[in-house]
C-alpha cells in the first residue's frame, strides 16, 4: 500500500507569489504530481484578456498611427499584457480616449462595470501631438491558457479596422517546482515536493493552487469511477434473416409474384430450392433467376445446387 503525503503547506508568501510544500511522497509521486499540477496551472484556468482592438483611422495592424509614437502592431502587443478581472462571461468592450501630447496608461481605458483592470499604470503608447486624439476600443473575452491571432483568424472574417490579438488568458504568469529526497521512517528516498507559482493579480496563488488540484481529482474521479463498456451492435442472426420475406429483396415485384404464387414466401422458403426446381415454376424465366443469384450474392447467400 503506498502511503499518503503529509497535506499541502505555505512556506513563503509575499503579494502575488507563494511557494508550496508537500512533504513524504512516495518516490517518483514528487515529478508525478509536481509535472501535472504546473501543466494544469499553466494550461486549464480561466482568465480574462483583450482579443480584439480598434484604433480611429487605422485599418490594419501594420499601418502607422497618426501623431502617435507607437505603430498599430506596437500598441497592439502593449495591449496583450493588460490583466483584467470579470464577473460575467459574456464578451465586454472598453474605450480609450487621450487628446493632446501625453502618455496613455491602462487607467486612460473607460472601462463597464462587470470588469476590473489590474495593472492601470501599463503603458499603451505616446501620443507626440497636440493636436490628435487616440481613440482605442477592446474586446474583452474570458477564456484558458493562451490563443494566437491565427486561430482567431479561422473564427470567421471581422469587419474592417478590427484588430485580432494574442489573448494570454492565463493567470499565471510563471510556475517551477522542485523534488528533493526526505527521510520517512527507515527510508531516505521519499520525495519532499515544492512548486512556486505567480499570478498576475488577477487571482490568490492559493486559489490557483486549489483551482488546479480539484480540476485534477475531477478528472481522475471521473476515471476511477464505473468503466462504461460500448456494447458492440449485435449482428443479425441467420436465424432472423431467414425470416424476411421475399418482398423485402432486391428483386422486381414480376419475381416476388412468381415466387409468392408458388408459395415461397420468404427468403428461408427460397433457399430451400434448387436452382432447378425453380426454374421449373411457372413464369420463371432466365431474367427473373439472374436476379434471384444476384439479390443472394449481395447478402452472400446462394440457391442449393
Amino acid at each position: 500500500m503506498i502511503l499518503l503525503p503529509k497535506p499541502p503547506k505555505i512556506i513563503s508568501k509575499k503579494d502575488d507569489w507563494a511557494v508550496f510544500e508537500i512533504e513524504a511522497l512516495y518516490p517518483g509521486y514528487g515529478v508525478t504530481i509536481g509535472n501535472s499540477l504546473r501543466r494544469t496551472l499553466l494550461s486549464s484556468l480561466s482568465g480574462a484578456a483583450a482579443t480584439h482592438m480598434k484604433i480611429k483611422g487605422v485599418q490594419h495592424e501594420f499601418s502607422p498611427v497618426k501623431g502617435v509614437l507607437e505603430d498599430a502592431m506596437t500598441i497592439g502587443m502593449n495591449l496583450k499584457h493588460l490583466r483584467f478581472k470579470m464577473l460575467v462571461s459574456e464578451p465586454q468592450k472598453a474605450v480609450l480616449k487621450v487628446r493632446g501630447e501625453k502618455e496613455a496608461r491602462g487607467a486612460d481605458f473607460d472601462m463597464p462595470s462587470q470588469v476590473e483592470l489590474i495593472n492601470k499604470d501599463l503603458h499603451i503608447a505616446d501620443v507626440t501631438d497636440k493636436n490628435t486624439e487616440l481613440e482605442i476600443e477592446i474586446q474583452i473575452e474570458q477564456g484558458l491558457g493562451y490563443e494566437s491571432v491565427e486561430n482567431r483568424k479561422k473564427q470567421g472574417k471581422l469587419e474592417i479596422g478590427v484588430i485580432p490579438l494574442d489573448a494570454i488568458f492565463t493567470p499565471i504568469k510563471k510556475v517551477n517546482y522542485k523534488v528533493d529526497n526526505m527521510r520517512v521512517g527507515d527510508r531516505t528516498d521519499f520525495d519532499r515536493l515544492q512548486i512556486e507559482i505567480t499570478t498576475d493579480g488577477t487571482i490568490s496563488p492559493e486559489d490557483a493552487f486549489k483551482q488546479a488540484a480539484t480540476t485534477l481529482v475531477d478528472h481522475f474521479s471521473l476515471i476511477a469511477g464505473k468503466t462504461e463498456e460500448i456494447k458492440k451492435e449485435e449482428e443479425p442472426k441467420e436465424e432472423d434473416a431467414l425470416k424476411n420475406k421475399v418482398e423485402e429483396m432486391d428483386i422486381s415485384a414480376r419475381t416476388q409474384n412468381v415466387l409468392i404464387e408458388n408459395n415461397i414466401k420468404t427468403l428461408g422458403g427460397l433457399l430451400r430450392k434448387s436452382e432447378s426446381s425453380l426454374t421449373e415454376l411457372e413464369g420463371m424465366g432466365d431474367k427473373s433467376m439472374e436476379e434471384i443469384k444476384k439479390a443472394l450474392k449481395k447478402l452472400g447467400l446462394e440457391l442449393k445446387s
